[in-house]
């Protein structure tokens, strides 16, 4: 699950078309920081690629640790080997699409041999160029997205979601007194029965709105307004959960926006608000990217 203390620090991090992502700088670059430092690399499979500097140690392996919510213990542990590199000496070692991580933040470490005290990494160069267009590509269920990102403490880790289906939130207009939502359905197809609903968090209050599909089943938009948001008991101080249910007898699938580069956007996409019959509107991401409108 997310934590708020990750979110990135700074908007999006993002270099020029066709270079990868550098380093950062401050404490991160220290000459007095002796955390091992690792580039990474993701393809349009997901699969990611980690090198390391060479090692004095016969058999290092990368690990991969699942962050357990506040007060849990540790449970999920993902082990892959570093091989050398023969030109260099380098290792490296390939985190392969499947098995499918299971969704939330992995801290990734390094164990220079068995038994021995691991070590967290610091990031170095991440390549995420593949990652900028990912919502083009079709995916099938489950829908599963890995993005490595730094946390605010300046680490190495990846952002994972892994979903039976997804529907990626793609245009928001705010205009008219009404929010426009345009969004597109993975591993899924909408039915002629499809609904968005709209739920207020913390209730059992949903509303109904009908979308308006595109031909191929897989596009689709809404709009809400005024009286979608705030009628019957959804005033000041709520906050309304985003779904789109494909058929009547489909279980809802959130509405978010996961298939970019970008690992915590809830403070880096910021819409403007919408203010219409005594009470304010905005479209805001959660910090697991899913998308939600709070009324003020």
């Amino acid at each position: 699950m997310s934590t708020p203390e990750d979110e990135m620090t700074s908007t999006h991090e993002r270099t020029a078309a066709g270079t990868p992502e550098g380093t950062a700088t401050s404490r991160r670059n220290d000459t007095r920081d002796t955390h091992p430092r690792a580039h990474c690399a993701i393809d349009t499979d997901g699969r990611i690629t980690f090198r390391l500097p060479p090692t004095t140690t016969p058999e290092p392996r990368l690990l991969l640790r699942l962050r357990p919510k506040k007060g849990r213990p540790e449970t999920t542990l993902h082990i892959l080997g570093l091989e050398s590199d023969r030109g260099d000496g380098h290792r490296h070692a390939v985190l392969e699409p499947h098995p499918v991580l299971d969704e939330g933040r992995w801290d990734v470490y390094l164990l220079p041999e068995p038994g021995a005290e691991r070590r967290r990494l610091r990031p170095g160069l991440r390549d995420l160029r593949t990652l900028v267009d990912g919502h083009l590509r079709e995916r099938p269920s489950p829908v599963a997205v890995r993005i490595p990102y730094v946390t605010k403490d300046g680490f190495l880790a990846l952002r994972t979601w892994r979903r039976t289906a997804h529907a990626e939130a793609r245009a928001i207009g705010v205009e008219d007194r009404a929010l426009t939502v345009t969004a597109r359905l993975h591993g899924a197809a909408l039915d002629e029965d499809a609904t968005v609903r709209l739920r207020l968090r913390g209730t059992d209050t949903v509303r109904t709105l009908r979308p308006r599909a595109d031909g191929d089943g897989r596009g689709f938009s809404f709009t809400a307004g005024p009286g979608d948001l705030t009628a019957d008991g959804g005033g000041a101080g709520r906050i309304w959960d985003v779904f789109v249910r494909p058929t009547a007898e489909a279980p809802p699938i959130r509405v978010a926006r996961l298939l970019d580069d970008v690992a915590d956007r809830k403070h880096v996409h910021v819409y403007p608000a919408v203010e219409a019959d005594g009470s304010t509107f905005r479209p805001y991401y959660t910090v697991d990217n899913d998308l939600a409108i709070e009324v003020t």
